[in-house]
């Protein structure tokens, strides 16, 4: 009998994993907008911005394959009631057309110019004046992406007018280097509409949510950004990254030339993610920016010199077997983007309680980083906040005793 290396058996097995996680069994053309809608679903009016090449398929609009030029796209959402679905996941229909009271359905679709993009950015902005764009990862179709955003939108009650980047992603677990250089295609369509947006006097402040290769392809644009006009614009205050498919080296060059003057930068990591376990392997082995261990070096000294917050989701568990979706999937993560990321506040504020703001129970444990506090809550979140340490005062002071004066040694009181 042949023996196969057990390198190669994890990429067999990561590999069949991904296959059963596909979007196989989802019918073709869930774009197409339905005739009849359900009064008690909810609606997402979602602005699209794509360099993928449109699709004659009907309800497809967009395929995997590269564009010549950006397209524009309003597209509404039907999302059932919490009741008929499970906060964090999508309700793909099973057969079309879809049943808006059980099923994510289209609404409607139409196309826009630059200028009615325009127009659609100002009429739904909040007054908040806040505008998300979020970016999706690997092997993901068009569809995927927008009502996977819509998902996160929905459930997170973000107060934003949410626009979605879509490149062209083949949607196939073989596709990893295609997908790749798609990025790279569009590095410069997402920078030039970064710039639009951040640029437009109506709007406020810009956050940035990237999931997965998607966050490669986000830091580029903004370090093409900050290298042509000698920084990023200060209006895109917020950068989240979820699960980043990113070397941890050339992450930390792109933030050295993105420079002092950057957004806030926020990372979601996990280390039983399988997809960026086989990401890992197929790119030399190097770490992902996705996987570490903010508590253990060189990671913890470079994001407290950098001022990166971090989310460990390592004890969350979802029923994502790929453990890649963590922040999209878990109630309590959707909430917290809503409630705090989006709108650009520190997760471990003392002004909000941590139990509110993790959908945690208590505090754990407290640990120096150096001069920053690393603090664990019990399951499902850790945080490693390097801006916080002066917030933990009176938190330290109200369980100091109950706790035996752990904390305060802990934190060095």
């Amino acid at each position: 009998m042949v023996q196969i290396p057990s390198s190669k058996r994890l990429a067999v097995t990561l590999f069949i994993g991904l296959l059963l996680g596909s979007c196989a069994g989802r019918p073709e053309g869930v774009l197409v907008p339905v005739k009849e809608t359900s009064a008690n679903a909810s609606k997402v009016d979602v602005l699209v911005a794509t360099t993928r090449k449109a699709s004659p398929a009907p309800g497809v609009l967009f395929s995997g394959e590269r564009g010549r030029e950006p397209q524009l796209t309003e597209i509404e959402i039907s999302i059932p009631p919490d009741s008929k679905r499970s906060i964090g996941q999508v309700q793909w229909p099973t057969r079309l057309p879809a049943d808006p009271s059980k099923d994510f359905a289209t609404l409607s679709v139409n196309e826009l110019t630059p200028d009615k993009a325009r127009g659609w950015v100002r009429e739904h902005l909040p007054k908040s004046r806040r505008v998300l764009i979020f970016v999706h990862g690997f092997n993901n179709r068009y569809e995927d992406a927008v009502y996977r955003f819509a998902q996160i939108v929905h459930d997170s009650r973000a107060d934003v007018a949410p626009i979605l980047f879509t490149w062209p992603s083949r949607g196939s677990i073989f596709a990893y280097n295609y997908d790749k250089e798609s990025t790279n295609f569009s590095r410069d369509a997402l920078e030039s509409m970064l710039r639009r947006v951040s640029e437009d006097p109506k709007v406020g402040e810009v956050t940035i949510m990237a999931h997965s290769m998607g966050s490669w392809l986000t830091v580029e644009a903004l370090r093409q950004m900050a290298i042509r006009d000698g920084r990023v614009n200060s209006k895109i205050q917020n950068v989240i990254l979820a699960s980043p498919d990113l070397d941890v080296d050339v992450f930390g060059r792109q933030m050295d030339e993105i420079g002092p003057k950057r957004p806030k930068f926020t990372l979601f990591v996990s280390q039983d993610d399988r997809a960026l376990a086989l990401s890992k392997r197929i790119s030399g082995n190097v770490d992902r920016l996705g996987q570490i261990d903010p508590r253990q070096e060189p990671y913890r000294s470079r994001l407290e010199e950098a001022g990166i917050t971090v989310l460990d989701l390592t004890a969350l568990q979802v029923g994502d077997r790929l453990n890649h979706g963590k922040f999209a999937e878990s109630p309590e993560v959707v909430k917290l983007l809503g409630n705090r990321l989006i709108a650009g506040q520190t997760v471990t504020d003392s002004k909000v309680g941590l139990g509110e703001g993790l959908g945690a129970i208590a505090i754990g444990t407290a640990q120096t980083v150096g001069n920053a506090a690393s603090v664990a809550v019990s399951t499902p979140i850790a945080i490693f906040d390097p801006n916080t340490r002066r917030s933990y005062g009176d938190q330290v002071g109200r369980l100091g005793e109950s706790l035996g004066g752990t904390v305060q040694s802990a934190v060095g009181q």
